[in-house]
């Protein structure tokens, strides 16, 4: 493949900071590229014009945006925020909001990282790590319970592979002997790692000693001449709920764990700031060693990913969170729906101490996140057990990977005992017949 010459400019730049950021970046990452002279460059040079004639946008003859009362009307921030088209990567403020947010959160993240690009979502953030550093026949390595949504992402788009290996061990810790063989025992080159924590389905987050494992063995790999690019899908990220489990994103010392180690951390407000369907992600790079000129380097890659595919993100939900985050009630609102989610966890812990659900499931291990699950015993199947809740006891939960999944963020504090009684009868209807 024919690079465009701006596309070999910015491979440049990233090889004198990092050459194995170039090895590691996919056939498309390598040939990606926002156009610097291209309509949305001519556009930004004409913004501070007396006359500008260069996007495509209407507006009224006072130069305010041409909006419909109807929407307007509905909509409480300034029209000139919310009307036109966003910056391709994101409102500026907002990126720098965020990067403010993750250092806060994420205390040893000491590592230059490139400011975050919005997305439209954590699933399209996702999918822009793919195109940069996913070739066909690539395997993204994983534990083996993850999101379904992750086939769609990689496997079908991209012809990247999940490879998945266990995800606990006898001990119901995770199963890092297994991390360790995948990274360090088998053929050395590329390997892309992904790890999602809290996850989804389990709700399990690694405890601090677990954590400083996995980081090690990423580490060792790296020493081995491994390259290797690790994404942390932390769409789960803050919501952890037991103490000794580790609460900082492992992006945070990935960043500059290794200059073999390339880490990606796609994030957003879906979760963390409960934005669900108002679709406002971001994705961050980082590299030991990274230098200003290869993370804007990185930048234009992303930001051509976004160009090339969704144009840009949704303006007002962008400038929704903007607000949000600058918001003096901000802390005191998140520390409120936190409290209600633990509460919901406690409950929820409490619930499964009860002796009789012990015949017919077990919990799996969590910790974290939205969800936990509940593995049937005595020969009882998941589905079966949700198609007899869902027919008898209007209920719902989710089945995979013959677990049991259940949403208990999504269940008000009185009910989370119905649920699991429910659960129980369902079981035992089951066991009868």
């Amino acid at each position: 493949m024919d690079l465009d010459v701006e596309a070999v400019q910015l491979n440049t730049a990233i090889k004198h900071s990092n050459p194995v950021v170039v090895d590691l970046l996919s056939q498309r990452g390598r040939a990606i590229f926002f156009p610097r002279l291209g309509m949305m460059s001519q556009t930004t040079q004409a913004l501070t014009k007396k006359i500008n004639a260069t996007i495509g946008t209407a507006y009224e003859e006072d130069g305010s945006p041409i909006a419909l009362r109807e929407i307007s009307k509905r909509i409480i921030a300034p029209a000139k925020d919310v009307f036109p088209y966003a910056p391709v990567n994101g409102r500026e403020r907002l990126r720098q909001l965020w990067l403010e947010e993750m250092k806060r959160k994420n205390p040893t993240l000491s590592a230059p990282t490139t400011v975050p690009a919005v997305t439209a979502g954590i699933t399209h953030g996702l999918g822009i790590a793919t195109y940069l550093f996913g070739e066909p026949g690539d395997s993204i390595l994983l534990f083996d319970y993850f999101w379904g949504n992750y086939h769609l992402i990689f496997e079908h788009p991209y012809g990247v592979q999940l490879d998945q290996i266990n995800t606990f061990g006898k001990d119901n810790g995770l199963d890092l002997a297994a991390l360790d063989k995948k990274l360090n025992s088998e053929k050395k080159g590329k390997k892309i790692l992904l790890l999602n924590f809290p996850n989804n389905p389990l709700g399990y987050t690694p405890t601090n000693q677990e954590a400083k494992h996995i980081l090690s063995i990423i580490k060792k790999s790296a020493d081995n001449g491994n390259k290797l690019v690790v994404i942390c899908d932390d769409a789960y990220f803050g919501l952890v709920y037991k103490k000794g489990v580790y609460s900082e994103s492992l992006f945070s010392t990935l960043a500059g764990l290794h200059e073999n180690v390339i880490a990606v951390k796609v994030d957003g407000a879906t979760k963390e700031e409960y934005f669900w369907g108002l679709r406002v992600g971001f994705i961050t790079i980082a590299f030991k060693g990274m230098t200003k000129e290869a993370a804007d380097a990185l930048e234009f890659k992303i930001k051509g990913v976004i160009r090339g595919g969704v144009s840009n993100c949704c303006h007002p939900t962008q400038t929704i969170l903007e607000m949000a985050l600058q918001s003096k009630t901000h802390a005191r609102e998140k520390k409120q729906k936190y409290s209600l989610l633990k509460k919901r966890f406690d409950t929820v812990e409490k619930v499964l101490q009860t002796k009789k659900y012990k015949d017919y499931f077990e919990p799996m291990p969590h910790n974290s996140g939205y969800f936990m699950c509940l593995r049937p015993k005595n020969g009882l199947d998941a589905e079966a057990v949700r198609q007899q809740l869902l027919k008898n006891y209007n209920t719902g939960v989710v089945s995979m990977c013959g677990l049991i999944r259940i949403a208990y963020a999504s269940v008000p504090l009185k009910t989370i005992p119905v649920l699991f009684e429910n659960i129980y009868l369902a079981c035992k209807d089951l066991k009868i017949t």
